[in-house]
């Protein structure tokens, strides 16, 4: 099937599996994490959850000169083999104090802080690793398809972790996580170099100022840039959505709020598989993506019920999978090889390290003012990223509307 196609090679089979059982226990953390913070460590309180967000992506705008650099420069595989061994460590403590009965809020703020560091040169590395398992005729099927995984992950994750919480506890929901790591850590090391796509990478000594000049030069990419700052920073708060709205609104306890997010991760799943079955990333799948973001988040908030705005998430999932996957596709396809790197370390850092604004501002409107005006937020992020690409598409595209039969038409000077 042409949906799957990357998988026909080998090395990025087995680099799959081992990432499929890590994603699954990332998820499981993220759950019981957001989880111990809102009712054991606080009074309910959002804004703890978005400082452990804050504290969590941040580094990767702060450690930006560092991170790109190092995925260009150095061998990925064995970065990745650094990294995700420090970050299964990192929730191994945070099993252990957990379990010990002498976690605090600091603790996880600390551990949060640390695998923020750690993600920061993960990320890119890892984003760009898929570029040496698959040929480039695969490379935007081999995204999508790591985004399904990683959403598929979402979907039995949570509400994994939420029977697992109530039968045995977080802590060792935390150290199931620690254990997951082995999984794609012996995936990294029985992969096969012979057969590794080798891509020439600059030796010369370059700054990550060139990344940003390279985008500065191409007004389609800082269009991507400035939509996935608006959606990274104001729209992609979920667990400050997802918990606020199941203790506060629907008054759910734990396996209820791990429902949710396995809800949410169904349209994940299957938008990223939507964007695995196109030949090619298209523009206008970012615009659709955003739109409908903005749109599902509206319904979303204004949903009176637990089931209504669980239907709503799957709308939220469909789209934000369809802007995410599509531009990650079309950034690592349309950019110069040895800038890779440094461009997916600035995607990212605009992506994730807005959260550091975003979510503490968000977690204060959804604790001042209610969740679904946190989840207003989230719309008002979408729907300014959906105007952002229109004004590329007019400016550089020569978008422009007719009225032909009594409907209304859309045509481009330069069709793409």
């Amino acid at each position: 099937m042409t949906t799957f196609r990357a998988l026909k090679n080998p090395n990025y089979r087995i680099w799959a599996t081992g990432a499929a059982v890590s994603n699954v226990g990332t998820w499981l953390q993220r759950t019981a994490q957001d989880w111990i913070v809102l009712t054991l460590l606080t009074a309910h309180s959002a804004k703890a959850v978005g400082i452990v967000m804050a504290l969590q992506f941040g580094p990767q705008a702060v450690l930006l000169p560092f991170t790109g650099y190092a995925a260009d420069r150095f061998d990925r595989r064995k970065l990745l083999i650094v990294t995700q061994a420090i970050m299964g460590t990192l929730a191994a403590i945070l099993g252990v104090l957990t379990l010990t009965g002498l976690v605090q809020l600091w603790h996880v703020y600390v551990l949060a802080g640390l695998l923020g560091v750690v993600t920061a040169f993960d990320t890119p590395a890892r984003q760009i690793f898929v570029t040496d398992l698959v040929p480039v005729e695969e490379l935007s099927n081999a995204v999508a398809l790591n985004s399904a995984s990683f959403n598929a992950a979402r979907l039995v994750g949570p509400a994994v972790a939420g029977v697992l919480i109530a039968l045995v506890g977080s802590g060792w929901v935390f150290l199931i996580n620690a254990a997951s790591f082995f999984g794609v850590l012996i995936s990294l090391i029985v992969l096969r170099a012979s057969t590794m796509q080798v891509r020439a990478r600059r030796t010369a000594k370059s700054s990550f100022a060139e990344g940003f000049r390279y985008i500065g030069s191409r007004p389609d990419l800082m269009a991507i840039m400035l939509m996935f700052f608006l959606i990274g920073t104001f729209g992609l708060n979920y667990p400050i959505f997802i918990s606020t709205m199941a203790v506060k609104e629907f008054h759910k306890g734990v396996g209820q709020f791990g429902l949710l997010t396995s809800i949410l991760a169904i349209g994940s799943v299957s938008g990223a598989l939507l964007s695995a079955s196109r030949s090619t990333p298209r523009l206008r799948h970012l615009l659709i993506g955003s739109a409908c973001f903005g749109l599902g988040s509206t319904f979303a908030a204004i949903m009176p019920d637990y089931w209504t705005f669980g239907a709503a998430l799957i709308m939220i999932g469909i789209s934000a999978q369809t802007f995410s996957t599509s531009a990650n596709g079309l950034v690592q396809m349309s950019t110069e090889s040895h800038l890779k790197g440094r461009v997916q370390a600035i995607m990212m850092a605009v992506f994730n390290g807005g959260t550091p604004l975003g979510a503490p501002i968000v977690g204060w409107v959804a604790d001042r003012f209610g969740p679904r005006w946190g989840i207003m937020v989230a719309a008002f992020g979408g729907f300014g990223a959906a105007a952002i690409i229109l004004h590329y598409f007019v400016k550089h595209r020569g978008l422009s509307l007719h009225i032909e039969d009594g409907r209304l038409q859309a045509r481009f000077k330069d069709k793409h």
